[in-house]
């Protein structure tokens, strides 16, 4: 393990790549990026900023930002999803670079963010310093999907959105890389439009990589803010996550397992026209998801715990659907 002194001391020769994809972001684009480069201080930092075809401005917002921002490049991206972006950029920014940071345009990050991550890579000897995250909503429906998706109801106790840190795990959300580890494994596979992050961690993993989850900074994520918008994500994430199983051979967790259930549950209750007892499973998953969240509402004085119940169904129902759909082979009209 690298001394701390030792570790600080190297922070102005690691040269980073930091790429930020997007599409359609210009209400967050410009604080973000003025952020990141006020942090930026003594470390040789080149930002990417890889635009998957936005047409509400953003990308505008970038250019009239690149004579004030130094070391900031715009990036068309054809392929338009994240994945894709992140290759596209290592592969043309990528070559003299040590590490690859990767940014939400839809995040916030706190000050010290690329530093600390830095800082936790060389001290802990990581290929790969993941984060947790602090999900943050303004709006009734988001400030309700907040409370669900960082709680156990809507988590599952995932670490990296159940407050886990200081640990080796198998995965986290990303935020840096080592590009030497990036590229041995190949990259992000681009035919995952959502949880290509997972997927690339299972390689990593299987390569011999190391992944340390850091306590010492997180990003704050702002989730979907209709249900519709959260349905449509969520759906997306189970096919993803099906995906992954299903190329890596590899058997769900018991907490990614459970909400398999659901949407056979869903589907089942139409039998009870039959029969009345086919609409029990769906009684019961119902009824401990809003159990769940008046127990918030008191237990924790939290008054979004119902609302937050009613996001996390739409959440279970969407995933479960998602995964179902992708494991029968029944394919979207369109990338989600």
């Amino acid at each position: 393990m690298v001394s701390r002194s030792h570790c600080n001391a190297q922070i102005s020769s690691v040269r980073t790549l930091l790429v930020i994809p997007c599409l359609n972001e210009a209400a967050t684009i410009e604080p973000l990026l003025r952020k990141l480069n006020g942090q930026r201080g003594e470390m040789d930092m080149l930002l990417v900023v890889a635009d998957g075809g936005s047409h509400d401005g953003t990308r505008d917002i970038v250019q009239k930002l690149l004579p004030e921002i130094p070391r900031l490049l715009l990036l068309e991206n054809p392929k338009r999803i994240q994945s894709a972006a992140i290759n596209l950029a290592v592969d043309r920014f990528g070559q003299d670079r040590d590490y690859l940071i990767r940014i939400d345009a839809h995040g916030d990050y706190p000050d010290g963010y690329c530093r600390t991550l830095l800082e936790e890579a060389l001290d802990m000897q990581a290929d790969s310093v993941v984060v947790g995250m602090e999900t943050v909503g303004f709006g009734l429906f988001q400030k309700a999907t907040a409370v669900a998706q960082n709680s156990k109801l809507g988590n599952g106790g995932s670490k990296h959105r159940a407050g886990g840190g200081g640990d080796w795990v198998d995965h986290g959300h990303h935020a840096l890389m080592r590009i030497e580890a990036f590229r041995a494994v190949g990259g992000y596979d681009e035919n995952f439009s959502h949880n290509e992050d997972a997927e690339l961690d299972f390689r990593l993993r299987a390569a011999g990589f190391r992944i340390w989850m850091t306590g010492k900074t997180f990003m704050t994520y702002y989730p979907r803010a209709s249900a519709p918008a959260l349905f449509r994500q969520y759906l997306a994430y189970g096919r993803g996550r099906a995906k992954n199983l299903i190329k890596h051979r590899s058997i769900p967790r018991l907490r990614q397992a459970i909400p398999l259930a659901v949407a056979p549950v869903v589907v089942g209750a139409f039998l009870a026209l039959l029969h009345w007892w086919a609409a029990v499973p769906l009684a019961i998953w119902a009824a401990a998801c809003l159990g769940y969240g008046f127990w918030m509402a008191v237990g924790q004085k939290n008054p979004y715990g119902p609302l937050a119940s009613l996001s996390a169904m739409i959440m279970h129902f969407a995933w479960s659907a998602g995964f179902w759909l992708e494991l029968i082979g029944i394919r979207p009209g369109r990338a989600a």
